[in-house]
């Protein structure tokens, strides 16, 4: 089972570009776990509607550049492409570090370094999920999309205890500089890679056939026509938007119900890594990527929700972070693994662009909301609504997989 889970490390290029990313995202998850310490408990008095709104304004870009991601992320070199966002990030990283090391930064600078980092994201993630399959081929996609959220969420693991360690010894600013640092581990797997080896879908041709299928329209009637595809994204939304905001759980829950300090923060991130590595761990190890694990898991987040909503102590909140970890992994690899694999080559770079556009971009308008009800009624309350949401998300999904079984083919 567990060779299984693993196959992709078998490719060379595959196992030098893991080794590379790990770096990179253990550097991410320092950064965005600083981030909100900093705006939370340093630029304002535990305010959790500024981090909602950092946190809004980082994952807003994917959807106010859909006209743009997926269309490029079908067009480009895709190894080239990336060694020029990689670069973006690292550099924003290391200045928005700057601002923080000599104490100039201001809440408005992170807001806008959020937003550039968020723009750079919106092109490399796409862009960098395809390339998975560039990296192993069409039959190990699934596996390599998967062990992806395996190294992101080794370092979502990782890299909050490290943050909470440059805070409490270092200061808020060294998390930035090392996470841009971060980068070069990236960047120097992507110059490694045997480029003769990569599975290569190629750069569009020119041509009025071609222009069609780049053209954006064409991906949303494909995912429109597409009950199966639609009712994915119709789930993403309500969990990207009410359930996943856990900057916002665990800080203000860290801070303002059990009054722990920076170490403590880093430790509630890393058991919602922990639980997120073994949902990637599951999803790898499966062979196929089957709708209705969807509605499982988004059933499971949401008593996980509710548990953690009634945790009467710090480690019981802890374990239901990590119950939480593991059924939103799962449900964010199989959805992904899934309409990579259910989509058309031709198309893929607009759907998954659709996809990250529509799960990233529906923070925006859930964040700042579940920001104010953690100010307002308390973290606990804040918690329930991203209980709700994966009710009502696994309410779409049985809804769905019923009229499947009824024949009628129509979800919404």
């Amino acid at each position: 089972m567990m060779g299984q889970a693993f196959r992709s490390l078998g490719r060379r290029n595959y196992r030098i570009w893991a080794m590379g990313a790990l770096v990179s995202n253990i550097g991410t998850w320092m950064q965005m776990t600083t981030q909100d310490w900093l705006v939370l408990t340093e630029l304002t008095r535990y305010d959790a509607t500024a981090v909602g709104i950092v946190t809004a304004l980082q994952l807003a870009p994917p959807l106010l550049l859909i006209l743009w991601t997926g269309s490029i992320a079908d067009r480009v070199e895709k190894h080239r492409f990336l060694l020029l966002t990689q670069a973006a990030l690292g550099t924003l990283a290391v200045g928005l570090g700057l601002l923080v090391v000599t104490g100039m930064v201001r809440l408005w600078q992170v807001d806008l370094f959020a937003f550039l980092s968020g723009c750079v994201a919106a092109f490399d993630s796409p862009v960098r999920q395809i390339f998975a399959g560039e990296l192993v081929g069409e039959k190990d996609l699934a596996n390599a999309v998967a062990l992806n959220s395996v190294s992101y969420n080794a370092g979502r693991m990782i890299g909050p205890a490290v943050a909470g360690f440059c805070i409490a010894e270092l200061g808020s600013g060294w998390s930035f500089i090392l996470n841009g640092l971060s980068f070069y581990g990236v960047l120097m797997s992507l110059l490694s890679l045997r480029t003769q080896e990569l599975h290569h879908l190629g750069p569009a041709k020119s041509g009025r056939a071609e222009r069609e299928k780049q053209d954006l329209l064409t991906g949303i009637r494909y995912v429109w026509q597409r009950d199966d595809l639609r009712t994915i994204l119709f789930m993403l939304f309500l969990l990207g938007a009410f359930g996943l905001n856990f900057p916002i759980y665990i800080s203000t829950m860290a801070v303002s119900v059990f009054h722990v300090g920076a170490h403590g923060y880093g430790i509630l991130n890393s058991a919602m890594a922990v639980g997120t590595i073994s949902g990637a761990l599951f999803a790898a190890s499966r062979k196929t990527m089957k709708f209705s694990a969807l509605p499982q898991g988004a059933v499971v987040f949401s008593i996980a929700c509710f548990l953690g909503a009634l945790s009467p102590g710090y480690w019981a909140f802890a374990v239901s972070l990590v119950m939480a970890g593991m059924a939103s992994l799962t449900f964010t690899a199989v959805s992904n693994s899934y309409m990579q694999l259910a989509t058309d080559p031709g198309l893929r770079g607009r759907v998954v662009s659709i996809r990250f556009a529509v799960f990233a971009g529906s923070s925006p308008l859930g964040a700042p909301l579940v920001g104010m009800i953690a100010n307002c009624l308390g973290p606990r309350w804040a918690l329930g609504v991203g209980g709700l949401s994966g009710v009502c998300a696994a309410a779409v999904a049985f809804l769905y997989l019923r009229r499947q079984r009824d024949g009628q083919g129509k979800v919404i």
